[in-house]
This record gives structure tokens, C-alpha cells and sequence, in this order.
């Protein structure tokens, strides 16, 4: 008998995330070590319709293309691959990784150079996610490798990964929608506002959310999800910000970012662990020096740092803001290989004011 919340979790990601219809194209995209919940939604799409395409990776075969494939190899793009992002209807992509660092020794500017060759794979992943004829959804299935990054025993961890997915409910998707509804009012409120400043021990930051679009974040996309996120106006962003937990690039831990912006670009920076990979990032491209994303974390089912940012950034009491691409359906136009998420955390003596009126202090909502 296998564990009921892996059931739960394969319902939500078939039946809620990307709502499979039948005749659908759906893509089933899985590391072998999260088999158990890769046959669990091969069944739910089955169930609900859908024709399933299984795309199986495996954590050696990536690192040792990374390591061994020439300038020939990283720039050919598997046709089948490229078909499938411009015509199926639902991807949905499960990682087990086993080993967190097993990228630690592997040439950033290597592994930065395959992700820009197929950079044409996610932009039309992106745009025609924009149109909404692309639903897509990611996870995560819990490791040995996930549970001691996170500082946990695998059944902790566990625990820890199925209830920030609701999955260990009665009823997970009946929680999703209601988390929805109450990030929907948020939403609603902040339609038309300008401008967000934010103060506190970690923060000093101001920034331009005019003619830009708030999304609902409520596990559609991501699983564990809740958060609401933004582009802000390019060149708004002024002031610095001190991010409190590490950012993960390349399974590699960033501590002690700093970041101070001036008309939206980076101009200072710094990090008192592994610098060199921060401005490995921020040097990408003309756009990975501007913010693409800002956004508010809400889910209060994770409380501790796990060390992995699907659920780090969804951290109840947080905030958190992405260097490089923003999504198109926010408004944000601005464009980068890089997509890379910093939090910092908004639980102690700090406030959000948006157009001068107190929205948000000491990790809750105010309105």
C-alpha cells in the first residue's frame, strides 16, 4: 500500500493544478526517483483523459551532459522536445533530486551555457502559458537529499514537504481554493495602486507596481504554492535590501546577499558565501541586473527554511524578488536567461506601505 498523501498530492497536481481535460496533450516529466508519484499522476491523467507523454530524467545523465556534451551538442535542441512546447496542453514536472550538491564542482559559465541553448523551450513555455493554451505545474517528491538540505530525518521531512501541499488534509483542493479567494481580495486591492515601500531591518526599498498586474499564486502553477507576485516597473527600484536566507543557483548555497539598486539596476551587490556565483548571474545579460519578479509569500503551512526555493519562497511572513525574466502576465517586460529568487523574511518590526497607506506589518496582511 503506498502512502495515501502521495494519492493526494498526484490529485491535486492532475485534478486542481493543471485541471486535465480529456484529449489533452499532457506531459508527464519525472525523475526516476520520484517514480511513486510519477505513476500516481500517470494514473490520474489516464483517469481524467488525458494522453500521456513520459519524459523520465535522471540526475547522472544531466550532470554528465553538462560535463561532456561539446558546443555542438549543448546548441542542438531535441526536435520531439521542441514539438512538445509548441503544441501539448499540460506539463507537469516532478524532481527528486538525491543529492543537493551534486552540482557543487560543475563549471557555472558550463551550466549556465546549456540553460541560454534552451532558453527557446521556456520562452515558449512562458508565452504560451501568457495565452493560456500552456498549463503547467512543478513539484517536488521528497528525498533523502531534500531532507537532510532542510536539516530533517526523511519522515520529518516528508511531513514537512505533503503539508505545505495540503495533502495531508481531508480535503487538499477545497484548502487550495479557499487560500485563492483570500489572496484574490489582496489582489483586488492593490489593482490600480502605484507605489511600495518597504522598511525594516533587512529592507529599505522602494518600487513601481503602476500598470503592473498582481497573480494569484494558489498552487496552479507551483506545488507547494501561495504567494502573490508581480513585475515592478523596470527602472523603479531604488534602495537596498539584505536577503535572510541563502539562494540555491546551480545547487549551490549563496549566504549573505546584498543587493542596492538605483533606477531599477543592481549597482552594488555582494554575498559573504560564494560571491563569484552572484555575479556569475547578475553578469548574464543585459537583464539579469533588473528585478522581474516581487511578490509576497503566503502560506502559512511552511514555517522553517528548507534550503529548496519552491517552498522557501512561499514562506508565510516573507517577501521575495526575482533577478532576471519576469513573466509577461504580470506586464513585466523585462527579459534575461536568468530567473533567481532572493527572500527575505518580513516577520519582525517591518512594514509594507503601498501608496502611502500600511498594507502589510510584521509578516501579515493589514487590510
Amino acid at each position: 500500500m503506498g502512502d495515501p498523501r502521495v494519492e493526494k498530492l498526484a490529485d491535486i497536481l492532475v485534478n486542481y493544478s493543471t485541471r486535465v481535460r480529456p484529449g489533452e496533450w499532457v506531459g508527464i516529466l519525472g525523475d526516476v526517483g520520484a517514480l511513486p508519484l510519477v505513476r500516481a499522476v500517470y494514473d490520474k491523467v489516464l483517469l481524467a483523459g488525458g494522453n500521456p507523454s513520459l519524459m523520465l530524467s535522471d540526475e547522472y545523465m544531466t550532470r554528465q551532459f553538462i560535463r561532456h556534451a561539446n558546443d555542438e551538442q549543448i546548441a542542438w535542441l531535441d526536435p520531439s522536445q521542441t514539438l512538445y512546447y509548441d503544441q501539448a496542453d499540460v506539463y507537469i514536472r516532478m524532481g527528486a533530486p538525491s543529492n543537493t550538491r551534486a552540482m557543487t564542482q560543475i563549471d557555472a559559465k558550463r551550466a549556465q551555457q546549456v540553460q541560454s541553448a534552451r532558453r527557446s523551450w521556456l520562452d515558449t513555455r512562458m508565452r504560451r502559458a501568457a495565452e493560456g493554451v500552456f498549463k503547467w505545474v512543478g513539484t517536488l517528491y521528497p528525498t533523502e537529499g531534500l531532507a537532510q538540505e532542510a536539516g530533517m530525518s526523511l519522515e520529518e521531512y516528508e511531513a514537512f514537504a505533503y503539508g505545505a501541499c495540503f495533502a495531508d488534509r481531508d480535503d487538499p483542493i477545497g484548502a487550495w481554493t479557499q487560500l485563492g479567494a483570500m489572496q484574490q481580495q489582496k489582489i483586488d486591492w492593490l489593482k490600480g495602486k502605484k507605489q511600495v515601500v518597504l522598511k525594516g531591518a533587512n529592507i529599505d526599498l522602494s518600487l513601481s507596481i503602476e500598470g503592473r498586474a498582481f497573480i494569484n499564486a494558489c498552487g496552479e502553477r507551483n506545488m507547494p504554492d501561495g504567494e502573490i507576485f508581480t513585475g515592478p516597473v523596470e527602472d523603479s527600484v531604488n534602495g537596498w535590501v539584505r536577503f535572510s536566507y541563502p539562494s540555491i543557483v546551480q545547487g549551490r548555497a549563496v549566504e549573505g546577499i546584498e543587493l542596492k539598486f538605483v533606477d531599477g539596476r543592481v549597482t552594488d551587490a555582494s554575498a559573504k558565501k560564494n560571491e563569484e556565483l552572484l555575479f556569475a548571474q547578475l553578469d548574464a545579460d543585459a537583464g539579469s541586473r533588473y528585478l522581474g519578479e516581487f511578490a509576497f509569500g503566503t502560506n502559512f503551512g511552511i514555517q522553517t527554511f528548507s534550503g529548496m526555493i519552491l517552498y522557501d519562497e512561499k514562506i508565510g511572513g516573507t517577501v521575495h524578488m526575482a533577478v532576471g525574466s519576469g513573466y509577461p502576465d504580470t506586464g513585466s517586460v523585462n527579459k534575461s536567461a536568468v530567473h533567481w529568487d532572493m527572500i527575505c523574511d518580513m516577520r519582525h518590526d517591518s512594514e509594507i506601505y503601498v501608496d502611502g497607506e500600511l498594507f502589510y506589518k510584521d509578516g501579515s496582511f493589514v487590510v
